[in-house]
């Protein structure tokens, strides 16, 4: 149990960061709008989700790199420097509109302007990264996993009809609709992040080198039982990620919907409307959840646009670097989060934002996952330790799902 528990890391990281405040207003938008109908979603995301995340935590542990090095080697680098652009324009939006989710909720709970805390957070989070070491940083994220927990809890404090929430948990209600089909491309793509594959294999080099594996010819290709630990810890993950996904999803059905509030505009509406339905205390866990997740989140997404852009380019990078040593990665991630802040400034509208960078995501992530599998079944580039079949048939079905779906969406 000891080992288990030691080796719970870069997968539950990963996983919680998946539940950003992106994923919180894709969510509550998806609860407030449609009610309990795609509660469903979450059980299928979840070995969907978890299969892609181990197929690139196996490709950063077996090759020793993360993914947009292997890329490179398969790959133009015209076209993976186009693919790594569009990550960190999605990454940077997306990080702009967390931290406006994560100033509303602070400005519920402390009455102080929401714009001294977009700055507040970005310098704070950005002082962090600069300053921690890997293994300093991968602590503290490990305990801010903690706060998804507000989530469940909120939706026992609210109560629900649990017979009616196992039907539409366990017997799928389709999208008929071009709206329905949008949110679940929102959904998928807010759920399997093109920024959390990038993590997953960029987090699995930063691991080994933290056990001492600095150089590539150390970390390459992985025991069986290092493999394994790394499955439960995706596993657990994905699990709680999903898990979080569902309670968001019912606590807005029956509180928002069910009362007819079914346009939400900001994450601070979406609490503020749980306030008088469903009592003071389930608004305020749902609000402190929002700041945290965002803490969890946005390191992750300059992260994972930061060692995109150095492995493509072939700059120092890494988390276990101080600044002298890896300016230019640093300086990426300094960008993207400074560029987020600019964002909060030129009145864009943040759940609007957020659920749109979730639709673009569910559209781009296929194609992405069409490279992970290419990849991941090259033997050569695996070190003899290419995917499982079961994890490439399973990752093969997300990939034909979420292309369905953006197909859908543009054709009903």
């Amino acid at each position: 149990m000891r080992l288990l528990l030691r080796s719970l890391g870069p997968g539950v990281i990963t996983g919680a960061a998946d539940d950003d405040p992106s994923g919180i207003a894709t969510y509550s938008v998806a609860g407030a709008q449609l009610g309990t109908k795609l509660l469903w979603t979450a059980l299928l995301t979840w070995p969907l989700m978890a299969a892609v995340q181990m197929m690139c935590a196996r490709i950063g542990k077996v090759t020793g790199q993360g993914l947009a090095a292997n890329f490179k080697r398969r790959f133009p680098s015209w076209l993976l420097l186009v693919v790594v652009t569009a990550l960190l324009a999605a990454n940077t939006i997306n990080i702009g509109a967390d931290l406006a989710g994560m100033a509303d909720a602070a400005e519920m709970l402390s009455g102080i302007n929401s714009h001294l805390f977009v700055v507040g957070f970005a310098l704070l989070i950005s002082w962090a990264t600069i300053r921690l070491h890997y293994h300093q940083i991968a602590n503290v994220l490990k305990w801010l996993v903690l706060v998804l927990f507000a989530y469940p809890v909120t939706a026992f404090v609210v109560g629900a009809d649990w017979g009616g929430v196992a039907r539409a948990t366990f017997i799928p209600s389709m999208p008929h609709t071009r709206e329905e089909w949008s949110m679940l491309v929102a959904i998928l793509g807010t759920t399997i992040s093109p920024y959390l594959f990038f993590w997953q294999a960029s987090e699995e080099v930063e691991e080994e080198k933290a056990a001492g594996q600095s150089t590539l010819a150390q970390r390459r290709g992985a025991t069986l039982k290092e493999l394994e630990l790394r499955n439960f810890d995706v596993g657990v993950g994905a699990f709680f990620s999903n898990m979080v996904m569902f309670f968001i999803i019912l606590t807005t059905a029956i509180t928002l919907n069910r009362h007819g509030i079914k346009h939400i505009e900001t994450t601070r509406q979406a609490a503020e409307a749980l306030r008088p339905l469903a009592g003071k205390f389930a608004a305020t866990l749902f609000t402190v959840g929002i700041v945290g997740v965002g803490f969890l989140a946005i390191p992750t997404l300059a992260g994972s646009t930061a060692y995109a852009f150095a492995e493509t380019l072939g700059w120092r990078q890494g988390l276990d670097k101080d600044l002298k040593q890896a300016r230019a990665f640093y300086a990426l991630i300094l960008l993207s989060t400074g560029l987020g802040v600019g964002l909060n400034f030129v009145g864009i509208n943040p759940v609007k934002a957020l659920y749109w960078t979730a639709v673009i995501n569910g559209l781009l992530a296929p194609f992405l996952l069409v490279a992970i599998l290419i990849v991941a079944s090259d033997r050569k580039l695996m070190q003899g330790q290419p995917s499982s079949r079961l994890g490439w048939c399973v990752v093969v079905i997300t990939t034909v799902a979420m292309f369905a779906a953006g197909v859908a969406m543009f054709v009903v």
